[in-house]
């Protein structure tokens, strides 16, 4: 439109010299050299309209090549996203197989040192036992007394190597070639965690059927239930947990057992009674991993943490 106007100028300047000739008379010298001067003004303005569609001409390829590169460089970028968002998905989808694996892991750590502990209370309690005899003895001899006969001061253990209070009739008797019980446990643990879920259940069944007398007998009920809720069969996971609630009173999977509870029974669909029993949590075991867990779920749920009345 620009380089239009000028040459529309030019025209007119030239137009207006031209007239401007014919209206008065001038010395045909002076109009000569001035019709030179417009021509060479014209052909100048040309060869600018000339240069400026050029450049507007090289202008535009070059926005054009830009334009095409950006779209490259946006195909590409939207891609590698795709990409990125995949692999972060994959990487989620597999630390959360692993985190699984690793709490169930540090389940079956916290059970061993568990039982430890306890043995180890037994073999304390045995020793003050064993003193308090001692001092006994050597009381009645300083005092001429006759000694009493010897008795044993250890009660009858179970396989497992735990003390089983005498004619307990609560396990199976063993047949010939049975595994130990710390071999039953040790491998229920370990198929659980590699995901042999099968394999792992008929060896808890087995430890419950032979060793149901021992401390970690809760224990081998319990992972029944996990087992049960990792198969999604969320009924029988919900009556493992209650036999170790019922059962075993006395058992630190409590708090975990009642936890799981609900969770199944949320999966089931019954929200009532999994929010019942994750505020029962709440309530019973203040302070613990199961508190915590029970509370955030409960958040999840949008439910308040105390039933309202």
């Amino acid at each position: 439109m620009r380089i239009r106007h000028i040459a529309a100028f030019g025209a007119a300047v030239l137009a207006g010299a031209l007239a401007g000739s014919l209206v008065g008379p001038r010395p045909a010298e002076a109009v000569a050299r001035e019709l030179i001067l417009l021509q060479q003004d014209v052909t100048s303005l040309l060869t600018g309209q000339k240069d400026l569609s050029d450049k507007l001409t090289q202008h535009d390829a070059v926005v054009k090549t830009l334009v095409g590169q950006s779209n490259d460089n946006v195909s590409k970028l939207s891609a590698t996203m795709g990409s990125l968002q995949k692999s972060v998905q994959d990487v989620q989808a597999n630390s959360g197989a692993r985190l699984d694996t690793m709490s169930t892991q540090v389940q079956g750590l916290s059970d061993i040192l568990e039982e430890i502990k306890s043995r180890l209370g037994k073999l304390n309690q045995q020793l003050v036992d064993l003193q308090n005899s001692v001092q006994g003895l050597d009381a009645k001899i300083s005092t001429g007394g006759v000694a009493a006969p010897a008795t044993s001061l250890a009660t009858p253990t179970s396989s497992a190597g735990s003390p089983r209070p005498a004619g307990s009739t609560g396990s199976s008797p063993l047949p010939a070639g049975a595994p130990s019980a710390d071999t039953l446990y040790s491998n229920g643990l370990r198929d659980i965690t590699s995901g042999k879920y099968d394999l792992a259940r008929s060896e808890f069944e087995d430890y419950l059927k032979f060793y149901a007398d021992t401390d970690l007998a809760s224990n081998a009920q319990f992972y029944l239930g996990e087992i049960f809720y990792k198969q999604k069969q969320y009924v029988d996971a919900v009556a493992a947990y209650d036999k170790v609630l019922s059962n075993y009173p006395k058992s630190f999977k409590l708090g975990p057992a009642r936890l799981r509870k609900g969770m199944a029974l949320l999966e089931l669909g019954q929200k009532n009674a999994g929010v019942r029993e994750l505020r029962d949590v709440v309530k019973r075991y203040p302070g613990s991993d199961e508190d915590r867990l029970a509370r955030t779920k409960l958040k999840e749920l949008g439910v308040s943490v105390t039933a309202t009345r």
